[in-house]
């Protein structure tokens, strides 16, 4: 078998046993789809809202720095904290 058939299907495994639950643990430039918002707090849900973090949407991680993550949604970066991170699930 040839080695780009093997890193295919490493990658498509990869993908499948993806356990990656959070913005927070989520890898630099790879696009996940939000699946919830998971916080008690009404105004951070509405807060995320507003950028257009919400369930459905497109998010991807453009970098880490110290516990500040740059994100991009619909065309947008913002800098967000990890808290937000953790309460992104993707």
């Amino acid at each position: 078998m040839s080695s780009k058939f093997m890193d295919e299907v490493s990658n498509m495994a990869g993908e499948l046993g993806d356990s990656v639950t959070n913005l927070a643990k989520a890898s630099i430039n790879r696009e996940y789809t939000i699946k919830d918002i998971k916080t008690n707090d009404e105004e951070l849900k509405k807060f995320l809202f507003t950028l257009g973090c919400y369930e459905g949407e497109a998010v991807t991680v453009i970098s880490v720095l110290a516990e500040n993550y740059v994100i991009t949604v619909k065309d947008a970066r913002y800098s967000i904290d990890k808290d937000l991170a953790e309460a992104i699930i993707v």
